[in-house]
């Protein structure tokens, strides 16, 4: 085998990813369908007098489903429609909004729920007017339990004060238990579905988690769906991937 298959064959973590463009880059028929996605979750989510901020999860079954670009692009789609947004990176483990954005991860949420960083404000980096990104910070030894602390609650409480919508990214449920920690947080969970790429059983099993955990799901993106493209190939270092995810620390 060739060095240059032999690359090929070398798949990462944010390989799957790079798979869906992501802001400006997106086609014309992905930005109507982030724009369509933004106003189900608009009419699903309306305002009240008490709460004026609408916070949002967004996570999977399964990892290299396409949910953190999901996340980055409903909050660019929001933010296009002259609304604060902030994306929130709760993927502690394996941050790839920041990573594909170019910005540096710390600090970020990480250290903002350990006490290290008392301003939220030096933890967001400003994308454009209407869009700002929180990147996940360095890589705690305890991400769950820092998710369902309440520091936790305390910060999205702060950070509902400056922004009209907060979407957070979310490990994948069939990984950890980071995401059904963050449940009862916010006001509703999207799970991204990617064809030919969830299962039937995996997909059931993250919806029974989220409901045991009392989780609003409000619905279901289903991405990589463009007509007449060829089928996803399956990430072959899956369990190389997934041990970022299983560490002697959870």
């Amino acid at each position: 085998m060739s060095d240059k298959s032999k690359k090929q064959k070398e798949y990462t973590a944010l390989e799957i990813e790079d798979a869906f463009p992501m802001g400006q880059h997106l086609s014309f028929a992905a930005t109507e369908a982030y724009k369509r996605l933004r106003s189900s979750l608009i009419f699903c989510l309306p305002k009240n007098e008490n709460k004026n901020c609408r916070i949002v999860g967004i996570t999977s079954s399964n990892v290299g489903e396409g949910k953190s670009t999901t996340a980055f692009n409903l909050a660019y789609s929001i933010a296009e429609s002259d609304q604060r947004v902030l994306c929130l990176e709760a993927d502690m483990r394996l941050p790839q909004i920041s990573k594909r954005l170019n910005l540096e991860t710390s600090p970020g949420l990480s250290e903002c729920l350990a006490g290290e960083v008392l301003e939220g404000n030096d933890a967001i980096r400003k994308i454009n007017n209407n869009l700002y990104v929180m990147p996940s910070g360095r890589v705690p030894p305890n991400p769950s339990e820092l998710l369902g602390s309440s520091a936790m609650s305390r910060l999205l409480e702060l950070l509902s004060q400056v922004f009209s919508f907060i979407v957070i990214d979310l490990p994948p449920i069939g990984a950890v238990v980071d995401a059904l920690n963050v449940a009862k947080q916010v006001d509703g969970m999207v799970m991204v579905v990617r064809r030919e790429w969830a299962t039937r059983r995996s997909l059931a099993s993250a919806v029974r988690e989220l409901k045991l955990a009392d989780a609003r799901l409000l619905g279901f993106v289903f991405n990589d769906a463009t007509e007449g493209s060829k089928k996803p190939k399956k990430y072959k270092g899956y369990k190389k991937y997934s041990k970022y995810y299983y560490t002697k620390q959870d």
